[in-house]
């Protein structure tokens, strides 16, 4: 297997990952891409990843795969002093621990932070939790949709009533503060010798993402609403719109200059004056939307698929992977065992990303 540059960034560091589901093991593939040895520990009865999701043709569970692929599989019952001892075993050489337990558990496992740091003061430990260890939160239940509905997402974004998102925002957002704060570490840890524990909130993962919101906010007390503002369906110029065919396009035409090209494609200059129209442009949106309503997908193709405009077919997924954009990016490939792998989507000094190794297996 050709391997890309990407995967030796990272040669020689070695993660454990206790975590389990999406966010932490994501995060672990990230660091596994760049070529960490990536040794994941489960419980006796493996991640309940294995139990979610659907199955291949040969009966295994396909999202756990997706999100293990490269990794060595260890299983350790951690409430069994031998199980603990194991691992603080393997914690003396390693450079990475994460984990996705909730607040002080851990702790009552005694493998709380000053327990690891102690064994092995190099150790960079990543706590990946729903709130974080000083929230008023720390021991709650959640999920995605939780944190959206608490951090002020969910209220701005759909139509008639709130909608969540698929993919799970706050999740795979935490999974990239996970992975960038422990490259980090590992940049800080060159220079003092010494590693340190993050502890990182999917639902904090939401703020950041938000920040011209929250300025806003602070600058004039804007709250936006559904369909208020030009990124949430309140602007003609930021849209998705119907065709006659009963598909869709969107339309981004943000700036003036995709604008007036996109008005002058459809032949209607008079349009191009009220692109400053107040938001929500609740009128101009109906404009708009009765010129794709007269045109079929492929005719609005025809017409604006070649104009600077920010125009775009809205594709399913199959439509999507068999695109020629993901083809020319190597962005999805067929791993050695049949599995379809989205892959790191980096290229480095030309190079595209490696496909990933079976379950199991990694390239020396």
């Amino acid at each position: 297997m050709t391997q890309s540059i990407l995967s030796g960034f990272l040669t020689g560091i070695r993660v454990l990952d206790l975590s389990q589901y999406i966010p932490g093991p994501m995060a672990s593939l990230f660091l596994s891409d760049m070529g960490a040895d990536v040794v994941k520990i489960e419980p006796p009865d493996g991640d309940e990843m294995q139990r979610l999701g659907p199955k291949d043709p040969e009966g295994l569970p396909v999202f756990y795969r997706a999100l293990n692929a490269g990794k060595q599989i260890v299983r350790l019952n951690l409430k069994d002093p031998a199980g603990r001892d194991a691992l603080l075993d393997l914690v003396r050489d390693a450079d990475i621990l994460i984990e996705g337990f909730r607040p002080d558990v851990m702790q009552r496992l005694g493998l709380g932070w000053p327990a690891l740091c102690e064994i092995n003061p190099r150790l960079i430990m990543c706590s990946i939790s729903g709130y974080g260890a000083t929230s008023t939160h720390r021991g709650k239940a959640g999920h995605d949709a939780n944190y959206l509905a608490q951090l002020g997402v969910l209220h701005r974004n759909g139509d008639a009533m709130p909608a969540f998102y698929d993919p799970p925002i706050a999740d795979i957002g935490g999974t990239f503060f996970a992975a960038m704060t422990i490259l980090g570490a590992l940049n800080g840890r060159t220079r003092s010798g010494r590693g340190c524990h993050i502890d990182l909130a999917l639902a904090d993962a939401v703020m950041p993402m938000q920040l011209m919101q929250i300025a806003a906010f602070g600058a004039n007390g804007t709250v936006p609403t559904r369909r208020n503002t030009y990124l949430n369906g309140g602007a003609a110029f930021y849209q998705v719109y119907a065709t006659a065919d009963g598909h869709h396009v969107v339309l981004g035409a943000v700036e003036p200059k995709f604008w007036r090209a996109f008005c002058d494609a459809a032949g209607r200059p008079d349009l191009i004056i009220r692109h400053n129209e107040p938001i929500p442009q609740h009128r101009l949106i109906a404009d708009v939307a009765d010129i794709f309503a007269r045109l079929s997908q492929a005719e609005a193709v025809a017409l604006f698929g070649h104009v600077d405009c920010c125009f775009s077919v809205v594709s399913d997924l199959g439509e999507a992977l068999e695109g020629p954009h993901v083809a020319s990016r190597a962005l999805v490939r067929t791993s050695p065992d049949g599995q379809l792998q989205a892959l790191y989507p980096a290229w480095i000094d030309g190079q595209p990303p490696s496909s990933r190794p079976p379950l199991g297996e990694r390239d020396s």
